[in-house]
């Protein structure tokens, strides 16, 4: 695998052009003047000890190893062999709400942009574990495998909105089962559930499933989101979500509800609100967790490639000093560049 250490160092390469626009134009500069002064072809007879090709090959040496060097400061490198490094942690499957109701804005600014606040000042916190997002609201979908591959759990995160499911409802049991068959076969590390939810229009068997998961020693932690006062769906502008005979739809935390699935899942229920103690509880709840060796096979070394590159730039640069303007007196008769 190839790579350059210093890869904006390759936007020095634009200079190239312009040297060689500048020698042409020097070049010509030069022929203008010689014609002001009489016929070239009787001053050259005047003037044996010139050579324009000592001057082209002089340039050109400089040019080449201009463009080298660029190459060399940039660090050119390739990857000596590919390796599987053994890690130290967890596998975290989230299973995240994605249903209309996560658009109240008793959590500032919304249920779900702070969901995913959290979610990624969690995922910053990551060293070695493993993560996975899974988006549900009447159906559960997987939105990123699990895998440490942090910067796309992240750019995936930040993209969810309600619209990713099309058929409304909070099937948290759907959700769990599709949690529990995403997890890797790796049975020594601790695996856990992270479930994010208001718990309303709840509609399958979430305790069920969440029995199902703790009796694989999977614990499901939960973080009940929103107020249990209820408040109205914004849907945009001053408006907000109605039902069919007209009435503004309110929604509230079922807290009862997401506190029975933590107890049947062996897990611990946090509710959020405006502070980071939510936070603050699920990162304690990871850290109890047995973290065992998982398994990542990276590109471990690079080895550097710019020695070779540097010896060729010393010796076109050798070439060019010892290469004169002018023919020498005593070697003029020799014609190596005729």
């Amino acid at each position: 695998m190839f790579r350059f250490a210093n890869p904006d160092y390759l936007y020095l390469l634009f200079i190239l052009p312009v040297l060689i626009g500048f020698y042409i134009y020097s070049m010509t500069s030069k022929r203008k003047a010689i014609k002001r002064y009489g016929n070239p072809a009787l001053l050259s007879e005047l003037m044996p000890e010139v050579s324009p090709k000592r001057q082209h090959l002089k340039f050109w040496l400089s040019f080449s190893a201009i463009a080298i060097m660029i190459f060399v400061i940039a660090g050119p490198q390739f990857g000596s062999k590919l390796e599987t490094v053994k890690r130290q942690g967890v596998e975290i499957m989230v299973c995240l709400d994605v249903s209309n109701s996560m658009l109240a804005e008793d959590v500032a600014p919304n249920r779900l942009e702070k969901a995913k606040q959290m979610l990624s000042r969690l995922t910053d916190g990551f060293t070695n574990d493993k993560v996975g997002l899974i988006v549900f609201a009447g159906d559960a979908f997987t939105q990123l495998p699990i895998t440490s591959d942090y910067a796309s759990a992240k750019m995936f995160l930040s993209s969810i909105n309600p619209s990713m499911v099309s058929s409304q409802g909070t099937a948290i049991g759907a959700a769990i089962n599709l949690a529990l068959r995403s997890f890797t076969p790796n049975e020594a590390s601790d695996k856990t559930i992270l479930l994010i939810t208001d718990g309303e229009n709840h509609e399958d068997d979430a305790i069920g499933a969440a029995k199902k998961a703790a009796e694989r020693g999977i614990h499901i932690n939960i973080v009940g989101i929103g107020s249990t006062q209820g408040v109205p769906i914004p849907v945009g502008g001053n408006n907000f979500l109605k039902d069919k005979e007209g009435t503004v739809v309110v929604t509230k935390l079922n807290e009862q509800m997401c506190q029975e699935i933590a107890a049947a899942g062996s897990g611990m229920y946090v509710r959020a609100d405006n502070t980071n103690s939510a936070l603050k509880a699920v990162q304690n709840e990871i850290e109890k967790m047995n973290k065992a060796e998982l398994d990542s096979k990276v590109y471990s070394e690079y080895n550097e490639q710019f020695q070779l590159l540097a010896w060729i730039v010393l010796f076109l640069l050798i070439v060019e000093l010892l290469t004169l303007d002018r023919k020498n007196r005593v070697f003029r008769k020799v014609r190596l560049f005729s």
